[in-house]
């Protein structure tokens, strides 16, 4: 089955094409290891129900932050870092059956925030499109 598939939301009729989770983490842990990184973005794309097509985390050097990306056949999960102030700005991008949810939690997991903040867009819903000008 192929994961670009509309899914209905539970408003009525209207479906959206993916979901798309922004997340930002204060006072998290280990944003500045690349290593552990890969290795966490690559656990959260199985925890999400992803299937992952690759894989590329760049450290900007000694104590400074790295930004990673999981690019999945569902879309991509990604992470830039400020290891400086305690901060990590996450991006999950799924379509099909893949769960953002569920690696938000996992990203939770692996980098321990003090504190989280979301917010959810549905990408692909259909939009009232103005009428066409004469």
């Amino acid at each position: 089955m192929s994961p670009h598939v509309r899914i209905p939301d539970t408003t009525g009729d209207r479906g959206f094409l993916g979901r798309h989770v922004l997340a930002e983490f204060w006072g998290c842990r280990h944003v500045d290891d690349p290593v552990y990184v890969e290795r966490a973005l690559n656990r959260v794309a199985i925890d999400a129900g992803a299937t992952t097509l690759g894989s590329n985390v760049h450290h900007f050097g000694d104590g400074l932050g790295v930004t990673g990306i999981v690019m999945l056949a569902e879309s991509h999960i990604s992470i830039h870092s400020w290891p400086e102030f305690g901060y990590a700005a996450v991006d999950v991008f799924v379509c099909g059956r893949a769960d953002p949810h569920r690696a938000i939690a996992s990203l939770q997991r692996a980098f321990s925030p003090a504190r989280t903040g979301l917010t959810e867009h549905f990408r692909g819903a259909p939009v009232a499109m103005p009428a066409e000008a004469g």
